[in-house]
């Protein structure tokens, strides 16, 4: 191997951190969670299906049309769930302080972020679902601010989406 070739096979690697989204014995599709770039594995390295992987690909040769995930600095599980629970006085006063329809990111004490959305009362449950319908969207954000768990509170005016380690 030439010492272009070792170039251009080194800049083609891909560092980040990456949501797997399909996976299978045989094989597994990573999306970088920054770009949205999709990364078809020619196999499984043992991941599974909502697991974040911060780490490295690097194409296959010679065609470089599949990839390998080559290194792994680590790994976690992602999930999203729907709580019973309402959604905390704080979020419940930011709510209140916005119209309809404004969504506000504020950071967590500690690791993650909660979003509030105020919606009109009688369209808090279509807002949850339509939430929910973005499970690859709610489970890439968790991966990008490096937390583990994603959790919806709502009551009626006030959608919680809390970003939790």
């Amino acid at each position: 191997m030439t010492e272009s070739e070792t170039d251009t096979e080194a800049e083609s690697e891909r560092t980040g951190t990456f949501l797997v989204t399909a996976a299978d014995e045989e094989s597994a599709v990573l999306t970088d969670v920054h770009s949205g770039q999709v990364h078809a594995l020619s196999s499984n390295p043992g991941v599974s299906e909502d697991e974040a992987v911060r780490g490295t690909v690097a194409p296959d040769p010679p065609m470089n049309v599949s990839w390998q995930l080559v290194e792994v600095e680590s790994r976690w599980p992602v999930s999203v769930e729907r709580s019973t629970e309402s959604p905390t006085t704080n979020s419940r006063d930011i709510a209140a302080d916005n119209p309809d329809g404004e969504l506000v990111r504020e950071e967590r004490a500690g690791t993650g972020e909660i979003h509030v959305l105020s919606v009109p009362d009688d369209m808090t449950e279509q807002a949850v679902d339509d939430i929910l319908d973005d499970r690859e969207g709610l489970l890439s954000r968790a991966a990008r601010l490096d937390v583990n768990r994603v959790e919806i509170r709502s009551q009626p005016g006030v959608v919680a989406v809390r970003y939790m380690p």
